[in-house]
């Protein structure tokens, strides 16, 4: 049973590159609709997903620090490639540091342990960024949660740019889907985890595409049962978290594409403000 806070306005922020992050956050306050959230999308540097380790590490921790600053107590990095590539580093070494009372999670220890959970021939495919596959995150992960899987993993970068650009009902958006996914054609896999949070925009396409055997492993839907299970158990951090439905919502690059594609994925209208980070 979650408690009620004794507290003020704290937050609960999530975090993104871009706009797929608001599918995670729509998820989460149809878990959670009672908390105040805050959600920051770094537009201006979208993608990550090509971008170097130190380069996606540096960004994550602006974003981090800017959300901190707005009263926020927990951080869900909703994006893979900082949650590949910057989380490990930002809880270990920088939060004790600098936010010791704070918490930060990612989204890719959740989608593996419910990848393992609903494999029943031990394949499971991955489909991400350039940054995402080549970190070898989820392989980790998953190896560590079952050491006996097969892991097929695909790199697909024109994904993220479909999404951002509004063109994931396209034609061509089919297509290019289509021909990553022709990589598992011979794998017998029967799970496939969707490993960028934008790639939840383009879940009833990939469906189609790689067949009704194959489960479709999405953040969107597992993360907020992940963050509602966190809360009960860490009452400390529940207790802190106001709960009058505040929503906020961030971007680097204040621009009409935001407040429309956002609106979208969120579901609904959203208003948006400008943020500057670094």
């Amino acid at each position: 049973m979650i408690m009620k806070s004794r507290f003020g306005n704290k937050f609960i922020g999530v975090f993104d590159s871009g706009f797929g992050g608001l599918n995670i956050l729509r998820g989460i306050i149809k878990e959670l609709p009672e908390y105040n959230y805050i959600y920051l999308g770094d537009t201006a540097r979208a993608p990550y997903g090509s971008r170097s380790e130190e380069i996606i590490y540096e960004f994550t921790k602006q974003a981090v620090d800017f959300l901190f600053e707005k009263n926020c107590e927990i951080i869900i990095i909703a994006c893979n490639t900082a949650s590949c590539d910057a989380l490990k580093k930002l809880q270990r070494e920088y939060l004790p540091k600098k936010y010791p009372p704070k918490k930060i999670l990612g989204v890719l220890i959740p989608a593996s342990e419910e990848a393992v959970k609903k494999t029943k021939n031990q394949k499971i495919g991955i489909i991400a960024t350039e940054s995402t596959v080549s970190s070898g995150a989820f392989s980790r992960e998953l190896l560590k949660l079952k050491p006996k899987v097969e892991i097929f993993q695909k790199a697909c970068p024109l994904l993220v740019s479909l999404v951002e650009s509004g063109e994931y009902n396209s034609k061509a958006s089919k297509w290019i889907i289509e021909n990553y996914l022709e990589y598992f054609k011979n794998k017998k896999i029967d799970t496939l985890i969707l490993g960028c949070t934008h790639y939840g925009i383009l879940e009833n396409i990939i469906r189609k595409a790689i067949g009704k055997n194959v489960k479709i492993i999405s953040e969107a839907r597992i993360v907020p049962k992940k963050i509602k299970n966190y809360l009960e158990r860490h009452k400390e951090i529940e207790l802190k978290l106001g709960k009058n439905k505040i929503r906020k919502f961030y971007s680097t690059d204040l621009t009409d594409k935001f407040k429309i594609l956002g609106g979208k994925f969120f579901g609904k209208p959203i208003k948006v403000e400008r943020a500057k980070l670094g």
